[in-house]
């Protein structure tokens, strides 16, 4: 046996010990003729990718490399994903929030019997028809000053780097920029007229057939100045790929009165996906409730132009070893006031200045002029309602029988049925890409795109269905049970897992050839830790609070140097 082959079976042996659940598979057999493999009911020819943000697009080259017929759909009117930036706004979050199956969008379908393509064109004014363009599109929960939370040498796609000499901190525009570059590079960007890039296309359903799946996607474009024509179209696909990001649903905590508040104030009360610039906060009174990564930044902009600004927070309630809320807030200036948890929205009075907050602790604060809600988001997949079964609550699940739809989502707070957060374990010809956090997505697309292409062309051996749910039922109990934190990696998970990876494709690729995968960087490491500690874990540079008034809102909070693995996680979590 070769030294090389040698040292990829130890070192995916190596990671079983930590990733055991993730049983790297042995050097004899196929996946087409071991019987303890996963066997596919279809050969995988035709696949569908939904998004063109950094995961879509690394996904659409690998599987193009890989010899399938590739189709990518995009909502919005270029590639970027998140990181497209417009002065649009999206439209106000319900609240409460939505059934968890429409908290992004309520799927528009055309009428039933009709012939595909079916088309249909009618007139409104500008500002309604713009409004149906928003909706249809989803402008992203950028604002105009954002810049990333990671450095340039581990925010970026490997075939194409940053130029030698580039900043480390990203404005959005650049980041921006490169992900149409690369676009453009693979030839699917919106204007290289590739037939089977489909922009301004929203997917409004995906469904499972006899031997695959059919997708029906809706295309909405303005004709003239007041006309607008929504086209859909239906076709039937192998396998299909969902990287549409974190970012679509916004969530609205459960508080008492919110909604009254909401129908007497229309306007005043928003999510921070919707939040700009910090001058429309000029001289006003401002409550921005959550202060983790966009709660915090917005309000270290709004006090720069606001009279007065609120940070609500509650509790520190997050299991597992984390970057506590109070380092968060010690990036606070210390002009913001910090209050704990709202209790209750009062009955409204006349305007939102003259109502009442009253909060846990029995403090009460009026004289408001807006409220932000930095409080996240929840998963949502529109297109497939089928997956959605929020009866089960955070820990509800159902039995493992022939006829039971396993779900994806519940609550929203985390993803279900995934093997390696990826294939859809019922059926996986179904893939989820990115949908963790707490991991570079820049990078860690490229290994779960290149597993998906290697075991649907059979190049890759797969485990079977009871090793799927194992690796599953592991990954469970590791993570502490369902909830947020179910689907966060952090460094060291995120490690694990793309050790994983390389050992399990190389193998793959030594037994049925094609491409092989280096792991990132080693120095990539220490740049996490410099960037991390100059960021966040600077252990002089004091609290903007008094660490009682800290230490009462989040007691567990742990005190950090910058080195600690949860500091690093603090500046890759993405807590939009």
């Amino acid at each position: 046996m070769k030294a090389g082959l040698i040292t990829v079976l130890q070192l995916a042996t190596a990671v079983a010990g930590q990733y055991s659940h993730q049983q790297p598979l042995s050097a004899e057999g196929s996946s087409n003729s071991k019987p303890d493999s996963y066997q596919f009911e279809w050969p995988v020819k035709r696949v569908a990718v939904i998004g063109t943000g950094v995961g879509g697009l690394i996904a659409y080259r690998e599987f193009t490399e890989h010899g399938f017929e590739v189709d990518i759909y995009e909502r919005d009117s270029v590639a970027g994903g998140n990181w497209h930036y417009t002065d649009e706004t999206a439209v106000d979050a319900p609240i409460p929030n939505a059934h968890v199956a429409v908290g992004d969008y309520e799927p528009s379908l055309p009428p039933k019997g009709v012939s595909y393509p079916y088309t249909k064109e009618w007139k409104s004014d500008g500002e309604t028809a713009a409004y149906y363009r928003r909706v249809h599109r989803a402008p992203k929960p950028i604002w105009a000053s954002l810049k990333s939370n990671a450095p340039a040498p581990i925010q970026q796609i490997r075939e194409t780097p940053w130029p030698k000499g580039t900043e480390w901190e990203l404005p959005h525009a650049k980041l921006s920029r490169y992900i149409r570059a690369f676009a453009s590079w693979h030839g699917v960007n919106a204007n290289d007229g590739n037939p089977h890039a489909f922009y301004n296309t929203r997917v409004e359903h995906v469904e499972r057939n006899a031997a695959g799946w059919t997708l029906i996607a809706k295309e909405l474009v303005k004709t003239e100045a007041n006309t607008t024509r929504a086209t859909w179209t239906k076709k039937d696909y192998d396998a299909v790929v969902v990287a549409t990001g974190r970012y679509n649903a916004p969530n609205i905590p459960v508080i008492d009165g919110l909604a009254k508040w909401n129908e007497e104030f229309p306007g005043k009360l928003r999510h921070s996906r919707q939040y700009r610039r910090p001058e429309v906060y000029a001289n006003k009174t401002v409550l921005i409730i959550g202060a983790a990564t966009s709660g915090g930044e917005i309000a270290r902009e709004v006090i720069q132009h606001a009279k007065q600004v609120y940070v609500s927070v509650r509790a520190d309630k997050y299991r597992g070893p984390h970057f506590a809320l109070a380092d968060h807030l010690r990036r606070l200036p210390p002009n913001i006031t910090l209050v704990g948890e709202i209790k209750t929205f009062a009955n409204p009075e006349s305007s939102i200045e003259s109502s009442e907050i009253h909060l846990v602790n029995g403090t009460v604060i009026s004289g408001l002029d807006h409220v932000i809600f930095g409080t996240g988001y929840r998963y949502t997949y529109p297109f497939l309602p089928q997956y959605h079964n929020p009866s089960l609550g955070t820990n509800g699940t159902l039995p493992r029988e022939e006829g039971v739809t396993q779900p994806l989502i519940t609550d929203g707070s985390h993803i279900r049925s995934l093997y390696l957060d990826a294939f859809y374990i019922p059926d996986p010809t179904l893939l989820f890409i990115n949908a963790n956090f707490g991991m570079q997505s820049f990078t860690y697309a490229e290994f779960v795109s290149l597993a998906a292409a290697k075991v649907w062309s059979g190049a890759a051996d797969f485990p079977n269905t009871s090793a799927l749910w194992a690796w599953y039922d592991k990954a469970v109990v590791d993570r502490l049970g369902f909830g947020r934190q179910f689907q966060f990696y952090g460094t060291e998970r995120t490690q694990d897992a793309l050790r994983f990876f390389v050992g399990w494709l190389n193998d793959a690729a030594t037994k049925y050839g094609g491409k092989q995968i280096d792991n990132l960087p080693a120095e990539n490491a220490e740049i996490s830790k410099i960037w991390s500690g100059a960021r966040w874990g600077n252990p002089n540079r004091g609290s903007s609070f008094p660490s009682n008034l800290v230490d009462v809102v989040t007691p567990d909070a742990p005190r950090v140097d910058g080195s600690e693995p949860w500091v690093q996680d603090a500046v890759y979590s993405d807590w939009w």
